[in-house]
């Protein structure tokens, strides 16, 4: 009877060590999944410059007038999530103008001080930009001049 019992608690410590291992086994498998997929992502992310030039429209210098009664000339860089994106916003050059002129006029000097006051512009830019977009979209815009007279 005394040999039954240590026999059963061997099998017990035998199965509860196998599937130990496996769960083990089983969680270094996940992370080391996990771990090449975000290394592979990134590496997708990551476009070379020439790439992003490709998919990039410049946006000539523009002279307007702020809600502050100051003139800005200011210039571009969009930069679209692909050729075909690029191509698009090219042509839509003259919508992006529009957009731009508008919300230059509600804005004034002080609203675009300082790296905050630029990022702000960029991003509401960007997000209008997007919504005339049909066939791609504005991953970036990048204020590549800027004189507040």
């Amino acid at each position: 009877m005394e040999n039954e019992k240590k026999e059963s608690k061997n099998k017990m410590m035998m199965i509860m060590m196998i599937v130990m291992a496996v769960i083990l086994l089983a969680g270094t498998i996940a992370v080391v999944m996990i771990l090449k997929s975000s290394e592979g992502n990134a590496v997708e992310e990551e476009l070379n410059i020439d790439d992003v030039l490709a998919a990039s429209v410049d946006m000539p210098e523009m002279t307007t007038n702020l809600a502050s009664d100051d003139f800005i000339r200011i210039s571009f860089k969009i930069q679209t999530d692909s050729v075909d994106a690029m191509e698009e916003m090219t042509k839509r050059d003259f919508q992006a103008k529009n957009i731009i002129i508008k919300k230059l006029s509600e804005m004034t000097a002080e609203d675009l001080k300082g790296e905050a006051g630029k990022e702000k512009l960029t991003e509401m830019l960007k997000s209008e930009l997007n919504s005339i977009m049909k066939g791609g979209e504005v991953e970036a815009v990048y204020i590549t001049s800027y004189i507040i007279q």
